[in-house]
C-alpha cells in the first residue's frame, strides 16, 4: 500500500475480520499524549470519542508510559481538559513499577530514582527511602524514568549505580516524549541507552509499554478477556506492540509521533492503523450496526 492510497484507516484483516475483531471489544486502552491531547491541547475530538464509548456500554481506561506526574496530578491534567475520570481509569508506569517491585522485590526498601519530583513522591509514598546522588550508601535498587529536571550529577550517579551491578529498572521505553512545542522532549528510554552507553548496561527490566502486564490491571479489575480490550497509541514500538504481547486487539493513530510512511512500512502492519481516535470509533459504531 502507498501513502497517497490511504484514507481514514487500514488494516492487513479482511473486512469480516475487522468487524468481528472491533465487535468483541468492550473496553477501550488509550494511551494519552498524541492520542487524547497533545502536550497541553486536547484533541477536539476526545469529548465525543469517550461519549460515544460509555453510550454503547464500552468502558475506557487511560495508560501512559510517563511517570514524570502522579495520578492525582494527571486527573487534575484531564479535569482541566474537561474529561472527568477515576483513580481506577488511571495507570502510569511508575504505579506499575511500584507494583512490580512490591511483588518481585519485596526485600528492596531503598532507591536511587532518576524522576522528577512527582514521580519520587509516588514511591515515598509507597514506603520507599530515596537516596541522593550524594549519598555515600548505596541504595538497593536503581529506577530510571522520563525526568524533565535531570541534572548532569543525577544522571552520573545513575550511570556509576547502573556499572556496579544494582538491580537496574527503567520506567519505559520511549525515546521521546510527543509534544506540541518546537522541542525535542528526550524520554527514558534515551536516558537508558545513554547510561548503557557509558557502562554497558541495559536495564533488567522495562516496565511500561510494550511490556503486557500493564495492561493486567485492566482486564483482571474488569473481568474480561484480553481481546476484548483495544490498545489505541500513537507509537508501535509501546502501544501496539503491547497489544500483541497481551493478545488483546492494537489500534495506532497517526495523531502523535508515528508517521503515515512508518506505518505502511512497518512488518507487521498494526492490526488496525487509523487516523485517529474518532476514526476508530467510527469502526467500532460500524461494527454493532
Amino acid at each position: 500500500m502507498k501513502a497517497e492510497d490511504y484514507s481514514k484507516y487500514m488494516s492487513p484483516m479482511s473486512e469480516e475480520s475487522l468487524m468481528e475483531a472491533c465487535r468483541k471489544i468492550k473496553h477501550v486502552a488509550l494511551d494519552m499524549d498524541g492520542t487524547i491531547y497533545m502536550g497541553s491541547t486536547l484533541f477536539p475530538f476526545t469529548k465525543d470519542f469517550l461519549a460515544m464509548l460509555t453510550e454503547n456500554g464500552i468502558g475506557y481506561s487511560f495508560l501512559t508510559n510517563n511517570p514524570t506526574r502522579s495520578i492525582d496530578d494527571y486527573l487534575a491534567k484531564l479535569k482541566k481538559l474537561g474529561i472527568e475520570a477515576s483513580h481506577d481509569q488511571m495507570y502510569t508506569t511508575a504505579v506499575a513499577t511500584i507494583d512490580y517491585l512490591k511483588e518481585n522485590m519485596p526485600e528492596v526498601k531503598t532507591l536511587y530514582v532518576v524522576g522528577t519530583p512527582s514521580m519520587e513522591a509516588e514511591f515515598r509514598a509507597a514506603g520507599f527511602v530515596l537516596t541522593e546522588p550524594d549519598a555515600v550508601e548505596k541504595p538497593q535498587a536503581l529506577v530510571v524514568a522520563f525526568d524533565t529536571t535531570l541534572t548532569y550529577p543525577k544522571l552520573c550517579r545513575a550511570a556509576y549505580l547502573a556499572a556496579e551491578g544494582l538491580p537496574y529498572i527503567a520506567t519505559n521505553p520511549d525515546r521521546v516524549c510527543p509534544t506540541d512545542q518546537p522541542t525535542v522532549l528526550v524520554d527514558c528510554g534515551s536516558l537508558t541507552t545513554c547510561i548503557e552507553h557509558a557502562t554497558g548496561r541495559k536495564p533488567d527490566i522495562v516496565i511500561g509499554k510494550p511490556n503486557p502486564d500493564m495492561l493486567s490491571g485492566i482486564r483482571f479489575r474488569h473481568g474480561l478477556k484480553a481481546e476484548e480490550i483495544a490498545m489505541c497509541g500513537d507509537r508501535i514500538y509501546t502501544d501496539v506492540a503491547m497489544a500483541q504481547n497481551a493478545g488483546a486487539l492494537g489500534v495506532l493513530v497517526l495523531s502523535g509521533e508515528t508517521t503515515l510512511d512508518t506505518a505502511i512500512n512497518s512488518n507487521p502492519n498494526p492490526p488496525i492503523t487509523a487516523d485517529n481516535i474518532q476514526v476508530f470509533g467510527e469502526l467500532l459504531l460500524k461494527s454493532r450496526k
